[in-house]
């Protein structure tokens, strides 16, 4: 479960399949109210949460956007006040005494960085990971899968952005290996909380994708599933469809759409996480494009929501 929307993920064997209708009336309209993973928020000397598109100041995606990317249809003064708007939110943003936000440059990858400090560059790739207090590290999403992972036993934590490409190139899974490298993280003491994205119900993607994947993973063929287009007018009349090639009909045209959610799952508990230790949001953000930003629903112009973690100075 998670706090401050009451959706449920349902798991049906090997897989988790989420329940589409995700009841999302507990949002406030315009309120700023972040996400967080019941799993996660039981450790008192973290801070984490996942944004949504509420309660900010941007206009450029709707009145009261909170947009927190810089993206080119917002103005970079919306996207500051936004994000100080957040941290103060979550208890960590007050000014020269507040946190410092750690982001990325993003470009699909399965680049990670160890933080130390404050870069004095921003950082490219697409995964963070530290054991010093006082950092808020976040990655951006607008469909793609933003993902903590807490040591519980090691204070660190790692968060990850994960589309198809850096999916495929297993940018959880080598996640997982970096904390074992450089905080000694077991992963039987991990937890980790995979936040809003594009689910399999709405994640439309080309056979170019499945290719990439089959080459990488063993269970590929559970993470695809494929679905003939209908047509109204075929089924009513057959024979107007009738052709030379066997067996005797042509063939409709076939979507296929990925689980990413799964994929990083599998992946998770590939590296050796729990898998009750491992919790995903039921949002999908092209199914609830009013609430959360997505890439596909918005037709390519639309904000970027942030999932951040970071360890408390106070533990």
């Amino acid at each position: 479960m998670w706090k401050n929307h009451p959706a449920s993920a349902a798991c049906r064997g090997s897989a988790f399949r989420y329940d589409r209708r995700v009841v999302t009336k507990g949002l406030a309209t315009n309120k700023l109210q972040p996400l967080h993973s019941d799993n996660v928020s039981k450790l008192p000397w973290l801070v984490h949460a996942f944004s949504t598109r509420r309660g900010g100041v941007s206009r450029a995606y709707g009145g009261n956007a909170l947009n927190l990317g810089f993206t080119q249809h917002d103005s970079r003064r919306a996207v500051e006040r936004n994000r100080e708007l957040f941290l103060k939110r979550l208890g960590v943003g007050n000014g020269r005494k507040g946190w410092p936000l750690v982001t990325l440059r993003q470009i699909h990858s399965d680049l990670i960085h160890r933080v130390e400090h404050v870069p004095e560059q921003i950082l490219v790739g697409d995964g963070l990971i530290t054991d010093v207090p006082g950092l808020l590290l976040a990655v951006q999403t607008a469909d793609c899968l933003p993902v903590i992972v807490v040591d519980q036993k090691r204070r660190a934590v790692g968060v990850f952005h994960a589309g198809w490409r850096g999916t495929g190139k297993r940018i959880v899974e080598k996640g997982v290996g970096e904390m074992r490298r450089h905080f000694g993280s077991n992963p039987r003491n991990l937890v980790a909380a995979v936040g809003p994205g594009v689910h399999g119900c709405c994640y439309e993607v080309g056979e170019e994708v499945r290719n990439k994947f089959e080459t990488q993973f063993a269970y590929a063929a559970e993470l695809f599933r494929e679905v003939k287009e209908s047509d109204p007018v075929r089924e009513r009349y057959p024979l107007l469809f009738l052709t030379a090639r066997a067996p005797g009909h042509s063939e409709l045209p076939v979507k296929l759409f990925l689980d990413l959610v799964e994929a990083n799952r599998r992946q998770l508990l590939d590296a050796g996480v729990i898998a009750k230790n491992i919790e995903a949001s039921a949002l999908c953000t092209a199914c609830h494009p009013d609430l959360l930003f997505s890439f596909r629903a918005d037709k390519g112009v639309t904000g970027r929501l942030m999932g951040v973690v970071g360890i408390s100075k106070c533990a």
